[in-house]
């Protein structure tokens, strides 16, 4: 297992260490096998152990409230640009398809064309406005 040497009164000797269970260690010196008991002190931490409580969670709190949604899905702006045309009006229905805006980008004219159908519940921009990538341009419900 693993291998010392030793020096006592001036005699040197090579160990080896062939096995150590509890206190006893089974060695080797100069082909001659011997069982050792090994005294240990038991030492205690300096450092006191520290041991948390279990956190328990308030019955109240138990159920998590699901906040009620409306399923509007926003249009927003892939890139950065100006708005040019808007071809829908607030409360207006729409047909997946549809064109709802028309928007400069990279002086190109982009159409923005609806995903699904729906009623358009708001819109956010008017002709002339500059717009960041990923501004929300108008809600379809």
């Amino acid at each position: 297992m693993r291998k010392f040497e030793f020096t006592i009164n001036g005699n040197d000797y090579e160990v080896e260490l062939k096995n150590f269970e509890d206190n006893i260690a089974e060695i080797e010196v100069n082909g001659t096998v011997y069982n050792v008991e090994v005294h240990k002190k038991v030492q205690h931490p300096k450092t006191p152990r520290l041991v948390r409580q279990e956190v328990s969670t308030p019955r109240s709190h138990s159920k998590i409230k699901k906040e009620l949604r409306t399923k509007s899905t926003p249009i927003k702006a892939p890139l950065p640009g100006n708005i040019v045309q808007v071809f829908v009006k607030e409360g207006e229905q729409v047909k997946k398809g549809d064109k709802l805006l028309t928007y400069e980008a990279m002086k190109m004219e982009n159409e923005l064309k609806s995903e699904k159908d729906g009623e358009v519940k708001s819109i956010k921009v008017s002709p002339g406005d500059s717009v960041l990538q990923d501004d929300v341009l108008m809600e379809i419900a």
